[in-house]
């Protein structure tokens, strides 16, 4: 029942897009588990404040990404098996989870880009009600546990205040940042909402770029095991 000629090449093909999907979805569970386990985002999600936890709407995206990466993996060698195989009933049943992944994928993509902007504000709303509390002359209960917030937040993306601070900021922000000299207040103040606004647009990046790359993968895949299933079926001896 071995397919031959063009079939042949497509089942060699087959095989090779069903490695490389297996090789990617190592390499997606790494950089999510990279991702959750980076110092930055870790320093800054696990923060409390008055009984709040810093928002974890990042971590939603990359807990789906460690799934993806284990469900590719499995796909994938069940892909190369059924390839190597010419099993109809393997290369149906890789088919049907390529199809329930691709349209995961689309929904999380849809997902990520309608809440692209609200991992960020999240984390900004959160400084920010730190920063209130830090600057704040009344003598606020919360006071001392807001400084440790906003340490964490300049120590970890080496930055000060909100780039549009008062002088009454000013006047404290050698207590608050100790690593920054006046003259940064002055001329090069480092807006701690550009640089959450930066990190963590870098990462939503790096995993758009991952599921584009799988998405295309997926597509090829698709193509080439309806064809070798209809190859195997209309090869000799299979009725």
């Amino acid at each position: 029942m071995a397919v031959a000629g063009c079939t042949k090449c497509i089942k060699y093909m087959l095989f090779f897009f069903n490695f490389i999907f297996w090789l990617a979805g190592g390499v997606i569970l790494g950089v999510a588990l990279w991702l959750r386990h980076d110092s930055q985002t870790s320093n800054l999600l696990i923060l409390q404040f008055e009984g709040h936890q810093a928002p974890g709407t990042f971590y939603i995206s990359v807990y789906i990404l460690i799934a993806v990466g284990a469900v590719m993996m499995l796909v994938g060698f069940l892909g190369c098996y059924g390839a190597i195989q010419e099993s109809q009933c393997l290369l149906g049943t890789f088919f049907f989870f390529l199809v329930i992944l691709f349209a995961c994928e689309v929904a999380a993509a849809i997902w990520g880009f309608m809440n692209r902007d609200t991992i960020s504000k999240e984390l900004i709303n959160f400084y920010d009600s730190a920063y209130i509390k830090a600057v704040d002359v009344s003598g606020s209960p919360s006071k001392d546990a807001a400084i440790k917030v906003l340490d964490v937040f300049h120590n970890t993306l080496d930055c000060c205040g909100k780039g549009d601070d008062t002088a009454l900021f000013k006047q404290i922000a050698g207590t608050l940042c100790p690593k920054k000299s006046p003259a940064d207040f002055v001329t090069n103040s480092q807006s701690c909402h550009t640089k959450l606004i930066e990190l963590f647009s870098e990462k939503l990046y790096l995993i758009g770029l991952a599921a584009l790359v799988v998405a295309v993968i997926m597509i090829f895949e698709m193509i080439f095991t309806m064809v070798l299933c209809c190859g195997i079926r209309n090869s000799p001896g299979v009725y």
